[in-house]
């Protein structure tokens, strides 16, 4: 690992730390440091085909951030799951889901999409900045937050469970359906 990867892994673990101790929820057993009834702190990511995406852009519209990693086996098996059972039945209504890649740079990010065959936007998170603000330090990937067109969270997945799975896509159909 790079002397500058060292640093930026650094510095994410510092905001991180910081920012947990500025939320007004510690950080529970699944490692939020966010809640269901939570805004979706600030944001801005980039994806790997240039489209950028915000909180504030994103309002009106009722969203998946998928946090995922190359490295991350649980994420690689629940990928499919979320392309064909969540991306591909809502992607016509005002639905977005973003894969948000923790700290890989973006040649990596692209190779893993392409390598996963998802066709939802997939968006680097250099230095974990995103996930910082959602999960505590080496809280893992695999997770899922479902963000109302208000930009509230309001159903959050940690690893990949079947039922906990099937509940986050009745949710998403019970917003998208009213």
């Amino acid at each position: 690992m790079s002397t500058i990867a060292k640093a930026l892994g650094t510095m994410g673990m510092l905001i991180a730390v910081l920012h947990c101790s500025a939320q007004a929820h510690p950080m529970d057993e699944r490692g939020y440091i966010v809640r269901v009834g939570d805004q979706i702190p600030s944001f801005e990511l980039t994806d790997i085909e240039g489209t950028t995406y915000s909180s504030k852009s994103l309002l009106g519209t009722t969203y998946v951030l998928q946090f995922t990693a190359s490295w991350c086996g649980v994420c690689r098996a629940e990928m499919p799951h979320l392309e064909s059972e969540v991306w591909q039945r809502f992607r016509e209504k005002p639905f977005l889901l973003i894969g948000v890649d923790l700290d890989e740079p973006q040649e990596k990010v692209a190779q893993f999409t392409a390598s996963t065959g998802v066709t939802y936007p997939m968006a680097p998170d250099p230095g974990g900045e995103l996930f910082y603000q959602i999960a505590g330090p080496k809280s893992g990937v695999t997770r899922n937050v479902v963000v109302d067109a208000k930009g509230e969270i309001v159903f959050l997945t940690r690893l990949f469970n079947e039922s906990e799975f099937n509940a986050m896509i009745e949710v998403i159909d019970s917003i998208l359906s009213r």
